[in-house]
């Protein structure tokens, strides 16, 4: 259980992102690339990320486990300027930071070994996956093959000590192995998230769109309380189905939802309680992503000046019943319009309760603005 005590003073500070994060997206996507879980959202999508995928993933594998901690270096708050941006943050990271978080993931990592092995008692601990931590970023805590780099007990070893523990060959190594960590960040994110990214944003988007009416309507006690089921509002503490206990104080630092594509299941904050809080919390899914491509035929459709009025009813978000008031039409004949809109691509459409909200994608945006070259529409963070 995740448990986070807000003051008044962070009701005031709740906000939400201004759009998809694409290191978290980059991050939780080699999650969802390496599961079988939601098949009807992802199936598709991994069978040709992976098709695209070569080696590169290694280094990833050290550092991004299948469940629970990984390190808070790799999502830096300067990804939501850009994808660039995040990566020239993490390759600044200070070393001294690097060794602390490796470490603390290779304790991580030896914790979960054991329960996995007590679960499983023919199943023993493999030493070998924790010693790679440290030499995935160019440490050489593990040369004499003992594993005494991260400590023969499994806990990690020191940080920055003499005798071979975490860090131990200097600042250099860790700057060269970050640069190979952002090359295979940038590859995987290639492969990964930018032909889906249209996609990716509409979601966000469409997500962004239901929280804020709610924030409209009821201030920031209606924000949280419609957030996706595993997140619970229990005012002044907002709950969530967590696999540790853990719990963050935000002691007037207000917190940035942040809506993501790819997180499942459960929503993700830092292990660090002094990073600035963020609570990554996943989208809702009516379909499965697919690679953008130019404007079909069924962009044809969309003629006429009732169904023009209709795309500028959805710039801000409109239910259908809103619809059909702004535009004159009929309920029935609303529906249908927004329909043959989401069948263009132009509109994503997000169930809340008994009613339906429309949005605009990126796509129909730049239609409505008239900025419809087919190359500008999907502009990347």
């Amino acid at each position: 259980m995740l448990r986070i005590h807000f003051t008044g003073k962070d009701l005031g500070g709740v906000r939400m992102a201004a759009g998809p994060d694409p290191l978290w997206e980059t991050i939780l996507s080699f999650h969802r690339i390496r599961d079988r879980r939601g098949p009807l959202v992802f199936g598709e999508w991994r069978k040709e990320t992976r098709a695209r995928l070569k080696g590169e993933t290694v280094l990833l594998s050290a550092l991004v486990p299948r469940r629970g901690y990984f390190p808070d270096f790799l999502t830096p708050a300067e990804g939501r300027a850009g994808f660039e941006a995040g990566l020239a943050a993490l390759r600044a990271t200070p070393p001294e930071r690097v060794r602390a978080e490796l470490a603390l993931l290779a304790v991580e990592r030896a914790r979960a070994e054991r329960r996995a092995s007590r679960r499983s008692p023919s199943r023993s601990p493999s030493r070998k996956r924790a010693v790679e931590l440290p030499a995935a970023l160019g440490d050489d805590g593990d040369r004499d093959g003992t594993g005494a780099g991260v400590g023969g007990d499994g806990t990690g070893g020191g940080v920055g000590t003499e005798g071979g523990g975490v860090g131990a060959r200097g600042d250099g190594a860790v700057a060269d192995r970050l640069g190979a960590l952002v090359e295979a960040l940038r590859t995987h994110h290639r492969a990964a998230i930018e032909p889906y990214w249209p996609h990716i944003r509409a979601r966000t988007e469409a997500d962004r769109a239901l929280r804020g009416r709610a924030l409209l309507d009821g201030g920031a006690d209606e924000l949280l309380g419609t957030l996706p089921p595993m997140l619970r509002w229990r005012s002044p503490v907002l709950e969530a189905d967590y696999p540790v206990e853990r719990e963050l104080r935000l002691d007037g630092r207000g917190l940035l939802l942040q809506p993501s594509f790819f997180c499942r299941g459960t929503p993700v904050v830092h292990r660090d309680p002094t990073l600035p809080p963020v609570l990554v919390y996943p989208v809702t899914h009516s379909d499965a992503p697919a690679v953008t491509e130019r404007p079909g035929p069924s962009l044809g459709r969309l003629v006429g000046h009732t169904r023009s009025a209709v795309l500028r009813a959805i710039e801000h978000g409109s239910t259908t019943s809103e619809l059909a008031r702004r535009t004159g039409v009929s309920l029935a004949s609303a529906s249908q319009h927004a329909c043959v809109l989401r069948e263009a691509g132009l509109v994503v459409t997000l169930r809340h309760g008994n009613a339906v909200l429309h949005t605009l994608t990126p796509l129909g945006a730049a239609l409505l603005r008239g900025g419809a070259t087919a190359d500008g529409l999907y502009a990347r963070n």
